[in-house]
């Protein structure tokens, strides 16, 4: 009987129920010394010039914040007297603050979790991949990830991705164990694993559900019924441990905890939903208005130099200022993925077949989050593509170790070479040895593919690994990866920011007055936009109140709470720049306009004499409670 043409891929010779035992790769000998090497090798990539860190001013200030006391920490205040979060979920920065309470708050403290964090992702990608394809494949994809740029990018940088690529990888191992017995319990841990990425980037967490939902729903020995069953836990668990943060916000009365930035109406759903999720959609015509978030431009902030081709289109993925940090092996890549699964094909295997769940767990992964950034806007912020590397690793492994031996694989590494050559021209002056060395590589294995020589395959990889060896190789001079900024290696790296991090004489002495003109007041003072508030914080820990947030659109504070504020004597000064008062400096209907024309109606303008003659930059208004004047 003819089997259908949607079930070609399996056979059902094995039945279903019955749990294979899964096998387990025998350790060769060179597996330890090679995996240490490469494990050596993504730490000195990863910690290398850490004493070169800089601070970013925005996450800094919310790490130094979070430091004074629980109630910042669990919130992620961004400023000291925890009047105003971050625009996001403080989860990836509490193993920073947790570094900077162990180190001291020093730029490297707050950029070695990370590193640690990519060094850890390495070593478990190898574990995951080894106990799917073998020991070659597993040692394989850890030197893939290792030499992609990306890789390196995250754990030099202060972003939220390194935490929350290890914490999908987590994810994956446990739903992989789970899969290979049908077990609940280690499936509901992927769910916890998951559930804890959420706090680090939202919504994204959830992308990487389709591959492991459908990897354990398709291959754990166990009837249909009851793996449907498993994966509905385990997405209730996801659930709760996503939203846990979210609920004890929501349950928190206003006024007992920071106010949410990215919202209007300071709800963490606005938060999550709006601001940081469908506000990325926007070029897709997805409008967030009404949820009660800030619908801002997300390319105004923070996306710096694109780099070529870079902007949202579905092209974007294989643009250079995406591809050169994370795409350098593609075609290897759809070498593994496409010959897998035709190899699979041809073989009629079981569901429960390891190489299949392997497939459908990578497969899928890679496939989503393409889609999801293909559509989504991530702007210049290349950190986004460290799960798209993962995956791009574990199949352009797969695809070298299953065609070994076929010519195939010759012709898809010439492919490759050319792929990273044409990359690197959008570059000329970076490197420029790096492309004819690959050429000339690359031609070599040619040559000893032809004779037969056994030589090829290591000098194919070679030639293919060069060009995105020499970027990632680059992040060790400050000149083309500034560590403690957002991950891009290369010639397109910028620095951490613009916003100055240090207190000049003039905001020192300016400073020096407010201090000693505090009068028990719970801010120093109140400045416009956390660039403003930013030097202080890092510099001094000062409680100063940013007035709109991280857009300067939030309505924090409202003018009544502003007045009220005054009024019982928490706020005494207000410091803004001679520019802030200017006519069109905000526009008619901002928050932070409405404040600074209210004070200046109402506050008096202190003489620069009395805090800093020479001043010629800066404006303070004394702001005296109604009940005195």
């Amino acid at each position: 009987m003819p089997m259908p043409a949607g079930r070609s891929l399996l056979r059902a010779d094995l039945p279903p129920t019955a749990p294979a035992a899964p096998p387990v790769a025998r350790t060769e000998r060179y597996e330890r010394p090679v995996l240490a090497a490469i494990a050596v090798l993504a730490a000195v990539l990863c910690l290398w010039g850490l004493g070169h860190s800089t601070y970013h001013a925005f996450y800094a200030s919310a790490v130094r914040s979070m430091t004074d006391s629980p109630a910042d920490f669990f919130y992620g205040s961004f400023d000291p007297a925890g009047s105003i979060t971050l625009d996001k979920l403080p989860g990836f920065l509490w193993p920073q603050a947790l570094a900077a309470l162990l180190f001291g708050f020093h730029p490297w403290a707050l950029v070695l979790p990370q590193a640690l964090e990519m060094v850890g992702c390495v070593l478990l990608l190898h574990l995951l991949v080894r106990r799917w394809a073998g020991v070659p494949a597993g040692l394989l994809a850890a030197a893939f990830l290792t030499l992609t740029p990306v890789t390196v990018g995250l754990g030099r940088s202060i972003t939220e991705d390194a935490p929350f690529v290890l914490l999908l990888l987590l994810a994956a191992e446990a739903t992989w164990r789970a899969t290979e017995r049908a077990r609940p319990r280690t499936l509901l841990l992927a769910g916890l694993w998951v559930g804890l990425a959420f706090q680090c980037k939202m919504l994204e967490a959830w992308a990487v559900l389709p591959a492991l939902a459908l990897t354990y729903l398709v291959a754990a020995p166990v009837a249909l019924r009851r793996r449907i069953g498993h994966v509905a836990l385990a997405g209730a668990v996801t659930v709760t441990v996503s939203l846990s943060w979210m609920l004890a916000v929501a349950l928190t009365p206003t006024g007992a905890r920071p106010y949410l930035d990215g919202t209007t109406d300071d709800s963490p759903f606005a938060l999550v939903v709006g601001y940081n999720f469908l506000t990325r959609f926007h070029d897709v015509g997805i409008d967030a208005a009404g949820t009660g978030s800030i619908v801002a431009s997300r390319t105004a902030h923070g996306a710096g130099h694109l780099g070529p081709g870079m902007g949202d289109g579905v092209g974007k993925m294989f643009s250079p200022g995406l591809a050169t940090q994370t795409g350098w092996l593609y075609p290897l890549a759809a070498l593994g993925l496409a010959g897998g699964l035709l190899a699979l094909r041809r073989r009629r295997v079981p569901r429960t077949d390891r190489m299949f769940a392997g497939y459908v767990l990578w497969g899928v992964w890679l496939t989503t989050f393409f889609a999801v950034f293909s559509f989504g806007s991530v702007t210049g912020h290349t950190y986004y593509m460290g799960v798209v590397a993962v995956a791009v690793a574990v199949l352009a492994a797969a695809g070298v170790v299953q065609a070994r031996r076929s010519r195939v694989l010759a012709a898809v590494l010439a492919v490759d070479v050319v792929w990273c050559v044409v990359l690197t021209l959008w570059y000329p002056h970076f490197q420029p040895w790096s492309a004819p060395c690959a050429v000339a590589l690359g031609l070599l294995a040619l040559l000893l593919a032809s004779l037969r020589r056994p030589a090829a395959l290591a000098t194919g990889l070679a030639a293919a690994l060069l060009i995105p060896g020499v970027w990632t190789a680059s992040a060790l001079s400050p000149r083309y990866n500034q560590p403690g900024a957002f991950g891009r290696v290369g010639p397109t790296s910028t620095r951490a920011g613009t916003a100055s991090t240090t207190l000049g004489p003039h905001h020192q002495r300016l400073l020096a007055y407010l201090t000693a003109h505090r009068d028990g007041a719970r801010y120093l003072a109140a400045v416009p936009g956390w660039q403003s508030a930013a030097p202080y914080v890092i510099a001094a820990n000062a409680p100063v109140l940013p007035m709109g947030g991280f857009t300067g659109r939030v309505p924090y504070p409202a003018p009544t709470a502003f007045r009220k504020l005054v009024d019982t004597g928490r706020l005494h000064y207000v410091v803004v720049s001679r520019a802030d008062m200017r006519p069109h400096a905000f526009t008619a209907g901002s928050p932070v306009g409405a404040l600074l024309r209210w004070t200046a109606a109402h506050c008096a303008l202190v003489p620069p004499v009395a805090y800093d003659p020479g001043d010629q930059v800066r404006l303070l208004y004394h702001c005296v409670p109604a009940h005195r004047g």
